[in-house]
């Protein structure tokens, strides 16, 4: 069961380093009768994605082609929630005239 587990995140990869997932990034935390607890992370970068609670039957899982990564937007730097604090914290009473009509 555990190889059904890795096929549904055999096309997906980190979100912080791009890296695949494999075998090693998966612990089944655990099993009962068709649930599984599962824990994912990263073991390039260590970024933990939690736990996900997975209801599998014996059906089996299909093959995809993999998707293009396709490259997002930078992520959010402690700079940029600074900045974004400051920027409400001198609103005052001008709040509503940024809010879309």
């Amino acid at each position: 069961m555990k190889k059904k587990i890795e096929k549904l995140f055999e096309n997906l990869c980190c979100s912080q380093c791009r890296n695949g997932f494999d075998e090693d990034c998966i612990t089944i935390k655990r099993q009962e009768e068709g649930l599984f607890v599962v824990n994912l992370e990263c073991k390039h970068c260590g970024k933990s994605f939690g736990v996900a609670f997975l209801g599998l039957s014996n059906v089996d899982v299909k093959d995809y082609e993999p998707l293009e990564v396709v490259e997002g937007p930078e992520p959010i730097t402690f700079d940029d929630v600074i900045d974004a604090h400051r920027f409400i914290k001198e609103l005052n009473g001008d709040w509503k005239k940024y809010l879309p009509k």
